[in-house]
């Protein structure tokens, strides 16, 4: 077995004090002061040699204290820059400097970072303060450094894993990947992938159109998993509960390995899970994992940027690419056998730039099997051009408004919603609608924080405006709802409109407001996001004239008198002509495609299409199906 952490110090005799693994990087610490500041090229080299990432880093014995190093901080950065609190990190040698204005800590070319560097001989880590409060974002943050010694062991002994068997020469390889749930369905999604040497979970989540039996989980009782401590890593595309909503479960049955996601899946994910526990207590149900298990998923989180590139086992490696979805949303680029196989799993993906976020990647440096989602995959399922779609809701929104009734926007907390509110925000603010209230109701708020926090992973255009303090999540026009009073103000209240989750209608102050508003013709619902089978939202989309809301109200039934309207255009996924086009214009072409995320006759409407038009063998797996890709 090779050991790379040898090697490394073979390479600086007599510099470095300790080595050690942070996942895949390696961290080299150092006593030596000029060795710190002047070791520039002889790292290079190393690095040039074991083709790895490497950080130096100074070992605690020449550290400047916390309080000269915060002192120095401040006389280098300016007030303008609003700190907003400095966190020192002392296993890791690392200080977070958490800013409004980030760009004024760094300095021109990072020069006042390389001062406090120097300066210091601390690390300086530099993060963006939410523009709206985030008690997430700051618990989230707080978990990662309340325990250093923890962390830093975990993700040593994550590294040392991965670099059990490090072998570049190596190339006997398989891999297969067996279908737990989201296949011919919309909801639970799992799949494990499997070579000699790992085993891997992507995404794990829950039916939330069902409230309970079997049909909402993955099958995580196979015996391809057996003992839950076999999994070497989970990834997860991003924070919808349909795909992140089972991972804390993992660890509430003593799975400890890394989960693999962008900082903001991480933070909405918490988030989504968090509200989930609060959800089943409001029904009197037990939840299914407490919130110390969702902890115990941040605590062993590792955070990726995209188009950062990472070894998670020893035959492994991963890049996430933006997948256009939802913010944080990401592509996964699976290199299997150091280049034998290359995999691409897409989660869900929106192959078309919207106010929110910009288009799927689709080009990647080597692609042999695709993984692609089929939720709007039939032939039905072409989507009108944006800008029909937003005439056509903003005709509605006027025709509801001039009768003096309401409009219920049922959405996603995630995506959907701030698309929309992006959307409302610009027409009223351009006169395409009049200056009428706008309510905000759920969690929505809270993940708009989060988005604030995180403007890099937006599109330019709401990036920009958030950079330049005109943030649109914080107009004036919207007013959160956070109380049963407030919503009964809403209720008694004049003509306006109102954003609240659930976007499928199943729990959440969208049940409420729908509870109320359904039996009064002047009234509009309009749905925007997918409706599962089993869900209210379904239900009312398909045209019931009455509806039975005895899980959450014990027994009412409800008349819907109220008009209901469905959207096509404006979801977050990809619709048919966006799915193919993706295909087509990937580069390089897959010589296989895989389809599920979709209703069955979606994914098999889908995959013909694929095959006839580009003879790409494509198959549409069943739950519970292992499909060998190598």
């Amino acid at each position: 077995m090779a050991d790379i952490l040898k090697t490394i110090k073979e390479a600086l005799p007599n510099s470095i004090s300790d080595a050690a693994f942070e996942g895949a990087n390696i961290v080299l610490y150092t006593e030596d002061k000029e060795f710190f500041k002047n070791s520039d090229e002889k790292i290079k080299q190393v690095v040039s040699t074991i083709k790895k990432r490497i950080e130096l880093r100074a070992d605690k014995k020449i550290l400047a204290s916390e309080e000269e190093t915060e002192k120095t901080i401040r006389a280098l950065v300016e007030e303008e820059a609003e700190i907003v609190n400095i966190i020192f990190d002392s296993q890791r040698s690392t200080v977070v400097i958490e800013a409004k204005k980030p760009g004024m800590v760094i300095g021109k070319h990072g020069s006042i970072l390389s001062d406090i560097k120097k300066s210091t001989f601390w690390i300086p880590v530099v993060q963006r303060s939410p523009a709206i409060p985030s008690k997430i974002t700051e618990k989230i943050r707080s978990v990662l450094y309340a325990n250093n010694n923890y962390r830093k062991k975990f993700l040593n002994d994550v590294g040392r894993k991965i670099y059990n068997d490090w072998n570049p020469e190596k190339k006997e390889i398989w891999a297969r990947v067996t279908f737990l749930g989201g296949s011919s369905q919309v909801g639970r999604s799992c799949l494990l992938l499997q070579t000699p040497n790992s085993k891997i979970i992507l995404d794990c989540g829950i039916n939330p159109a069902i409230t309970d039996g079997t049909e909402r989980f993955p099958y995580l009782d196979v015996s391809e998993i057996g003992d839950i401590n076999t999994i070497d890593a989970i990834i997860l595309s991003h924070a919808h509960l349909d795909h992140s909503g089972l991972i804390p479960f993992l660890y509430k049955m003593g799975y400890k390995g890394p989960t693999y996601l962008t900082p903001p899946t991480r933070d909405i994910a918490a988030l989504l899970q968090l509200d989930l526990i609060g959800v089943a207590y409001k029904k009197a149900q037990f939840p299914i994992y407490k919130a110390e298990h969702i902890k115990e998923m941040v605590r062993h989180s590792i955070c990726l940027d995209y188009g950062e590139v990472t070894d998670i086992t020893p035959d492994i490696r991963i890049t996430l690419y933006n997948a256009g979805h939802v913010l944080g949303s990401a592509l996964v680029h699976i290199n299997i056998g150091n280049g034998l196989h290359n995999f691409v799993y897409t989660g869900d993906t929106k192959y078309a730039k919207t106010r929110l976020l910009d288009a799927a990647a689709n080009r990647f440096p080597r692609v042999e099997t695709l993984h692609l989602e089929s939720t709007y995959g039939a032939k039905q399922d072409i989507l009108p051009p944006m800008r029909e779609v937003e005439e056509r809701f903003m005709e509605i929104v006027k025709e509801t408004i001039g009768q003096k009734g309401k409009v219920l926007l049922p959405e996603l907390g995630l995506g959907h919603a701030q698309e929309t509110m992006l959307r409302v925000e610009e027409a009223i603010r351009t006169g395409k609608l009049p200056k009428i209230p706008v309510y905000v109701d759920g969690m929505i708020w809270d993940i708009n924080a989060i988005h604030t926090a995180y403007p890099d992973f937006l599109s330019a255009n709401v990036r920009n405006q958030v950079f330049q303090d005109n943030n649109p999540f914080l107009s004036e026009i919207f007013k959160r709802i956070g109380s049963s009073v407030e919503r009964k103000e809403v209720l008694e209240g004049g003509p306006c409109i109102i954003i609240a989750t659930s976007g499928m209608l199943v729990g959440g102050a969208s049940v409420e407001y729908f509870r109320h508003l359904a039996e009064h013709s002047n009234n509009v619902i309009i749905f925007g996001c997918f409706q599962a089978v089993g869900s209210l939202g379904r239900e009312v989309k398909e045209g019931a004239k009455e509806v039975n809301l005895e899980k959450d109200y014990g027994n009412e039934r409800v008349k819907v008198n109220m008009r209901v309207e469905t959207m096509y255009g404006l979801s977050p996924h990809s619709g048919r002509n966006e799915l193919l086009q993706f295909v087509n214009r990937m580069q390089p072409r897959p010589k296989k495609i895989i389809i599920n995320h979709g209703e069955v006759s979606k994914s098999l409407d889908l995959a013909s299409t694929i095959y006839r038009s580009n003879k790409i063998e494509t198959t549409v797996p069943k739950n519970l199906e292992t499909i060998r890709l190598k």
